[in-house]
């Protein structure tokens, strides 16, 4: 594998982690409107067979290997009477969303195999317009990291395969935290060495924007706390776990261990201050460690990277990523499940993992060539094995939203951590309603 420089995995990681961090606010709207799964029953018993050329349709490609291109040249080298056409659609996420609902929500054949980030999956299983990968259409994801597989489950059944996965790392100072802390006690019990230093102690993203609810439902998902239910739709955040992981970063940031400054941090921010030696310790996504082992950076050679703690050991990250679903409108759709099969390959997987985006296949992860130019692998793969993804739900914009409110309210002191939770739970309610 090459990579001309590993400073570039921010372009290719992170649309691909916190795609939604930019659009889910703005699509709270369009997702709310109705989620009836019945616009696309009939067209999903249709076409079962149908073989042919298909479209690919997906965000641009920023890797600098190409790796999406370079996946659809080596499918259409052994499937001549039956290539793919990639649609390279924007780099912006909110566009993106909006053609792939335009185009199927018109029921238009053009579109065969979608990439969806990953909390858009449950909303466009329960609209109907994917198909769901079922008795003659079920793929063995048996080699596959477990938690990417769920986020492409709605109701139970599997609607997507994860293309790309991603997760959240610690990064760490080594110089001032020689092992990194496994959960938050020991974390918080290692503050007094960043005051002692003169720097913050921890920092994630904490502005009122996705990022926060990444932040957020970290916490509380590590301390035992969830969402929704297995609908999607029941609310089941108002729990004494979940009140115990909000507790955690209130008081970390009431008293002073996450920095004051840290409530306005989004990713740039928070790698900002960890890059130029500020923070002793930073919740953030692989991209940031090419900045951080650069050689402008103030803590080149002084930090390493682990899984993000959690209550009793390693903790619960957020998943990122790209899970493909073919149209319930294509016309091609047996091409379309056998190129399904080919993305989640080895052979393919290999593709992905050198153009820098998280493999979903475990074993990649142990690729000694891969490790040597992307060291944080290993941590990477801890932690995507015990991830969780964003909340299931056909309602997730509006989810999202009470989520990120609430927990701000509580850090700001706004809201107590007791009211806080209720609002997300109400907020919950209300969204699924």
């Amino acid at each position: 594998m090459v990579l001309k420089k590993v400073s570039s995995l921010r372009s290719s990681l992170v649309p691909r982690a916190a795609v939604a961090v930019t659009s889910a606010a703005l699509l709270t709207a369009t997702f709310a409107a109705g989620c009836s799964s019945d616009s696309g029953s009939n067209a999903t018993s249709q076409n079962l067979t149908g073989r042919g050329p298909i479209t690919y349709v997906e965000g641009k490609d920023t890797t600098e290997t190409g790796a999406v291109k370079q996946l659809v040249e080596r499918w259409n080298s052994a499937h001549p009477d039956e290539k793919v056409t990639f649609k390279e659609q924007s780099n912006d996420a909110s566009q993106q969303y909006d053609d792939l609902k335009q185009h199927l929500q018109a029921k238009s054949t053009d579109y065969d195999v979608v990439a969806l980030d990953v909390p858009w999956t449950a909303e466009f299983a329960a609209k109907g317009w994917i198909q769901p990968l079922k008795d003659s259409y079920a793929i063995d994801t048996a080699t596959l990291l477990s938690p990417p597989v769920e986020s492409a489950r709605y109701n139970g059944t599997l609607y997507a395969v994860p293309r790309n996965t991603n997760g959240g790392l610690l990064f760490y100072r080594k110089d001032l935290a020689p092992e990194p802390p496994k959960t938050w006690t020991e974390l918080l019990a290692q503050c007094p060495k960043a005051k002692e230093a003169g720097i913050g102690c921890y920092a994630g993203q904490f502005a009122p924007y996705e990022g926060l609810t990444v932040n957020a439902a970290e916490v509380i998902n590590a301390f035992g706390g969830s969402f929704v239910g297995a609908d999607g739709k029941s609310p089941t955040v108002n729990s004494a776990q979940a009140r115990q992981g909000l507790q955690t970063l209130v008081d970390a940031y009431k008293n002073g261990d996450i920095p004051k400054e840290a409530i306005s941090f989004k990713e740039p921010e928070s790698q900002n201050a960890f890059v130029t030696g500020k923070l002793m310790f930073m919740r953030g996504w692989p991209s940031s460690f090419g900045d951080a082992g650069s050689d402008a950076s103030a803590v080149k050679d002084k930090f390493g990277v682990a899984p993000l703690p959690g209550k009793d050991g390693v903790g619960a990250s957020t998943l990122g990523g790209y899970n493909a679903a073919i149209s319930s409108y294509s016309k091609n759709k047996a091409t379309a499940l056998d190129f399904l099969r080919f993305l989640i390959s080895e052979d393919a997987q290999h593709i992905v993992a050198q153009g820098a985006l998280p493999s979903v296949r475990a074993s990649v992860y142990d690729d000694p060539a891969l490790i040597a130019k992307m060291p944080y692998l290993p941590a990477l793969k801890e932690s995507i094995a015990s991830a969780v993804p964003r909340p299931v739900t056909p309602f997730y914009p509006a989810v999202s939203k009470a989520i990120q409110d609430n927990a701000y309210a509580a850090l700001t002191g706004t809201k107590s951590v007791d009211d806080a939770i209720v609002g997300m739970q109400k907020g919950i309610e209300t969204a699924g309603s």
